[in-house]
């Protein structure tokens, strides 16, 4: 078979899986109305049983595997600076919170509240992806700035 032949059977594979892959969004969206984030989930969460099962028969079958993820491994310091973050955000959390909630300062009881209710109605309206994307939007213009 020709190279151009080749080129033919590859676009209509891709088209294949394109139109698959559009339909299966389709009906996950529009037909039973679910989010576009519940559909993320739910394909990670089949991509990562499927590599799983895989994984596992591999080595029951004892068949080597270049890259084995079952013995990925998040090195300490990975693991310290994840978990430094997530405590200095929520200590910086609780503090802003603990000042506001005694009302020494009237400024800042009036920026959480004035936030707390803006977050509310914006919740009310948007998706909870929408708040997370501009969220990152913003601390990546932040760290760029």
């Amino acid at each position: 078979m020709s190279s151009c032949g080749e080129l033919n059977l590859s676009r209509v594979g891709m088209g294949t899986v394109l139109l698959i892959c559009g339909t299966l969004v389709y009906y996950h969206c529009a037909i039973r109305t679910y989010p576009l984030i519940s559909l993320a989930a739910d394909v990670l969460i089949v991509l990562l049983s499927s590599l799983c099962v895989l994984g596992l028969l591999f080595r029951f079958c004892n068949i080597s595997v270049p890259v084995d993820p079952l013995e990925w491994e998040v090195s300490q310091e990975t693991a310290n600076r994840f978990a430094a973050c997530i405590a200095n955000v929520v200590g910086a959390t609780e503090s802003v919170l603990r000042v506001a909630a005694k009302g020494e300062d009237k400024k800042l009881f009036l920026k959480v509240a004035v936030s707390l209710y803006f977050l509310s109605a914006l919740g009310r309206v948007t998706s909870g992806a929408t708040i997370a994307y501009l969220g990152e939007m913003d601390r990546a213009r932040y760290v760029a700035g």
